[in-house]
């Protein structure tokens, strides 16, 4: 498909900008710690608990606490406060262990005269982080569900981003893994889109055949967006 060039370009976080998840941190996965299946725990985190993205809940104690025992309430209670301390520092590790071409790619999106957006479904203890992270300050706009309350796939928390942008939803592109049903929401609002299948190929690899469909464009990193934008590639 032709690409129009866009004036904003607005990104996810989890399993766009981060690193594969694998990569994330040496501590263990939630799941593994609580007992877990983890397609049962991503099912919960992803499409089961939107009271946990809107912010309705902001204690990281309470939050897995919920989760845990909605589905088994068997879990001890040692275990899941473990599993809590843990979580914490996983979210800790991963926003700091951004991939610096990541990091690179925004910065040239920015000097190329692009307006930078980000739009994340995000819990208060996946975000508490954000302000040492390599990637805080390199967006215009930054929209997290738990402090805005609409949760992606919902149309207002793209309309908060592009509103804050100052700009029209055509205008603006939208690149994500597709979690959430994001890039059919987006497409819905105006927005062209882009699947970035890097790491949930390397998670999930049979959602890749079916999210390409759901987007205008389809890359496998990041730093693909310069090339599918007509950018010089980032030095820095």
């Amino acid at each position: 498909m032709e690409l129009v060039r866009p004036k904003a370009i607005v990104f996810d976080l989890f399993h766009t900008l981060t690193g594969f998840e694998s990569e994330w941190s040496e501590l263990p996965f939630t799941c593994d710690v609580l007992g877990i299946d983890r397609r049962v725990w991503n099912k919960a985190i992803t499409t089961g608990s939107r009271w946990r993205l809107a912010g309705e809940e902001r204690d990281a104690y309470r939050i897995l606490h919920r989760l845990a025992r909605e589905i088994d309430p068997r879990i001890a209670e040692e275990t899941i406060r473990t599993a809590a301390e843990i979580r914490a520092r996983r979210f800790r590790d991963a926003l700091q262990r951004i991939p610096p071409a990541n990091v690179a790619t925004l910065k040239a999106l920015r000097r190329a005269g692009f307006a930078v957006g980000l739009i994340s479904n995000a819990d208060a203890t996946e975000i508490a982080p954000w302000k040492d992270s390599p990637l805080a300050g390199l967006f215009d706009v930054e929209v997290f569900s738990c402090e805005c309350g609409h949760v992606k796939p919902e149309a207002e928390i793209f309309h908060k981003c592009i509103d804050a942008l100052g700009r029209k939803p055509g205008e603006c592109m939208f690149a994500g893994d597709g979690g959430s049903n994001e890039l059919v929401a987006a497409r819905e609002v105006g927005m062209r889109t882009v699947f970035v299948s890097g790491v949930i190929a390397e998670l999930w690899p049979e959602y890749v055949a079916q999210r390409i469909p759901t987007a205008d464009h389809h890359i496998a990193q990041v730093p693909q967006i310069l090339e599918l934008l007509g950018i010089a590639h980032a030095n820095d």
